[in-house]
């Protein structure tokens, strides 16, 4: 880490958040009945979702191939160990330093300037964020939650229009600056001004480096590959909350956990500590609750559904540094030298 001071807080914070929700999860939870209900699980289940879970990351690397596809013909192995190197650091470092280290690792490897890449993985978590919005609307017209839970349908729903409307903000900005990109970028540095001259030096030529890496494939049959990719990696990330749940023997509708899964979503972008361990739990439980499902059964849901993802990915990420021979200690200082 760069330095000990915001960081530092930022981090101190996080556990302090993470704390915070683990003692409002157990507080009321009967230890005893909590261990027995995690004997009750069907293995087979929590092996396929595991499998779904993997070739769920994996796919990732298959959209971001079409996305890097307007600068480089990557190699496979590239996008798929660069995709998993950043989720792995992501669950293990704070501030989601894996994005900055999933584009430096893969810059160096195929020989691209980083803010190009960087770019590319704007347009990523672009489609990632409207996939969430999309799930989060037809969720809210096709669930069934116990009566009782209206406010938190139409919560929900308001979450979405706030995030849609923040989205939106930066798709205009986004096509501003490609479409006229000097007025957009002197515009900037008008709003900069009021800030130290070093702000602006730093951050308008960032803009102009920036926006050269903003491109989608101009193939109909390309465009197409990523939304069904978009489509499949969001499947398969609700897929293995259903199996989990059928695990322990608890019946709902694929929408559950469409449902389940916006709450996880909601979930990890809450400061916390790394594995985002609390804030991930609590939005599981108490998503799953909505349902009337008890709190210890809920909660046994929560730490399973957890481990599957976050776990292999990590196995496989440590793998990736292995084979690459890249330090986990590069990767932890990465936010130094990101700039």
């Amino acid at each position: 880490m760069r330095s000990t001071g915001r960081v530092d807080i930022k981090f101190i914070a996080g556990i302090g958040i993470s704390f915070f929700f683990l003692f409002l999860l157990f507080r009321k939870i009967d230890i005893n009945q909590l261990l027995i209900t995690l004997k009750t699980l069907d293995y087979s289940y929590i092996a396929l979702a595991t499998a779904i879970t993997i070739i769920s990351y994996s796919s990732r690397a298959i959209r971001w191939h079409y996305l890097i596809l307007p600068q480089k013909r990557a190699k496979p192995r590239n996008l798929l160990s660069a995709t998993i190197i950043c989720y792995m650091a992501n669950n293990l470092l704070p501030a989601r330093l894996g994005e900055f280290a999933r584009a430096i690792v893969f810059a160096r490897k195929e020989g691209l300037e980083v803010s190009s890449v960087f770019a590319s993985l704007v347009i990523d978590r672009l489609f990632d964020g409207f996939s969430v919005l999309v799930i989060l609307l037809f969720t809210f017209f096709t669930v069934k939650l116990p009566p009782g839970m209206e406010k938190l349908q139409q919560g929900l729903l308001t979450g979405g229009y706030v995030t849609l409307a923040l989205y939106l903000g930066v798709i205009i900005f986004l096509v501003f600056l490609k479409r006229a990109t000097f007025k957009t970028i002197h515009f900037v540095g008008i709003i900069l001004k009021p800030f130290p001259r070093s702000v602006a030096d730093k951050i308008v030529p960032l803009l102009a480096s920036f926006i050269s890496g903003i491109q989608l494939p101009s193939k109909p049959q390309e465009l197409l590959a990523i939304i069904l990719s978009s489509a499949f990696i969001w499947i398969t990330a609700a897929w293995p909350i259903d199996l989990v749940l059928l695990a322990f023997n608890i019946h709902l509708p694929f929408t559950a956990s469409l449902f389940i899964l916006v709450f996880l979503v909601f979930a990890v972008m809450v400061p916390a500590s790394p594995g985002y361990v609390g804030t991930y739990h609590a939005a599981c439980m108490y998503g799953l609750m909505a349902f009337a499902i008890p709190k210890e059964l809920a909660l046994s849901v929560a730490l399973i559904v957890h481990a599957i993802a976050f776990f292999p990915v990590i196995l496989m990420g440590f793998f990736f540094l292995w084979s690459e021979k890249i330090s986990f200690l590069s990767i932890k200082t990465i936010d130094g030298n990101k700039e």
